[in-house]
């Protein structure tokens, strides 16, 4: 059996996660759910937008799955997810580039990753404020550019690819991007003498054109935290948008999944969010489990479902509920 804690967090974040919980009901493992709170509700009511009861639900799991928050306006309020990710030493995020049938999207053939280191960097939260505005510290460190670029190589053998590409600004920041660019050569020497796998290194600049222009030149991309945020979302719009974008928080212990989009206030409570990428989010769960056949079956499903066309949510085209397209996914998934 295990353990899963479920934080469906604001917006459209409780009704995607209560599609796939329906979708996982039919799963052949054993799945035992603990529900916890985060996000700006939870900061309405309890004053936080992360209790150290929740931290402490997703640190006594398998996993956990996260849906969406809402930011909080007040300025001391700290980002629920990225003090989870902190707390939990999820420090590499997986964000998968992937092309789906029945999706309108620019590529139709695509299937990449990005990783993103995601422990410092600018989103390490060191600010203040000066008599003129405000600083903040970018903090990059050997430790975190080794470890992020090692997950990087094994995620490359783990896929059978054969190139990895850092990214980076070394030219401009030298002292911080210079300390990620050795560390990324130092590993990829040891990958390139053992396992065969090649390494290749571009600028940030010229990584945000060639996604766009040439994006089979990649095939595993490993870069700092506000780069691979910005990247991941543009690689998200050559395969259909966010509603198609799962991710996954890796630590040395565990695993948080979510989907990469927001929680959509504008559309809460209409039941029309795309389930999509809850869904895959899902899938990457159980790979993180090592449960690779319910992950197969789980995106299975999904890709019948949009091959179909007939249950789809209107992002997609259609004019299904996100209850109904999760229902459409569910019956495959029991009957695969």
């Amino acid at each position: 059996m295990y353990k899963i804690t479920v934080i469906p967090g604001d917006g459209i974040g409780p009704e995607v996660m209560e599609a796939t919980l329906n979708i996982l009901e039919d799963s052949k493992l054993k799945l035992q759910y603990q529900e916890a709170r985060a996000g700006y509700a939870c900061f309405k009511d309890e004053g936080t937008t992360l209790p150290d009861e929740t931290v402490e639900m997703a640190k006594n799991s398998d996993a956990t799955l996260f849906g969406a928050v809402t930011s909080v306006p007040e300025k001391k309020a700290t980002g629920s997810i990225l003090a989870l990710r902190k707390k939990l030493g999820l420090y590499a995020n997986l964000r998968p580039v992937k092309s789906y049938p029945g999706i309108e999207s620019l590529y139709s053939d695509l299937d990449l990753l990005i990783i993103r280191e995601n422990s410092e960097g600018l989103y390490s939260q060191i600010e203040e404020y000066t008599e003129e505005g405000a600083t903040a510290l970018r903090v990059i460190t050997r430790k975190a550019s080794e470890r992020i670029s090692r997950v990087a190589f094994e995620e490359a053998l783990k896929r059978g690819r054969t190139k990895v590409t850092a990214v980076h600004k070394a030219n401009v920041l030298r002292k911080t991007d210079g300390v990620f660019r050795e560390s990324f050569w130092k590993i990829a020497d040891e990958y390139k003498d053992s396992e065969g796998i090649d390494a290749d290194e571009l600028y940030v600049d010229a990584a945000a054109m060639f996604l766009v222009t040439d994006p089979h030149r990649f095939q595993v991309m490993v870069t700092t935290n506000l780069f691979g945020d910005i990247l991941s979302d543009e690689g998200a719009g050559l395969v259909g948008g966010l509603g198609m974008a799962p991710s996954a928080n890796i630590g040395d212990d565990n695993g948080l999944f979510e989907p990469v989009h927001g929680s959509a206030p504008d559309i809460a409570g209409k039941g029309i969010a795309n389930p999509a990428a809850m869904i895959l989010s899902a899938c990457l769960m159980f790979n993180f489990l090592g449960e690779h056949q319910e992950a197969y079956k789980l995106e299975q499903a999904l890709i019948k479902v949009l091959e179909d066309g007939k249950y789809l949510t209107p992002d997609l085209g259609g004019a299904s509920t996100t209850l109904e397209m999760a229902r459409a996914v569910g019956k495959i998934f029991k009957e695969i």
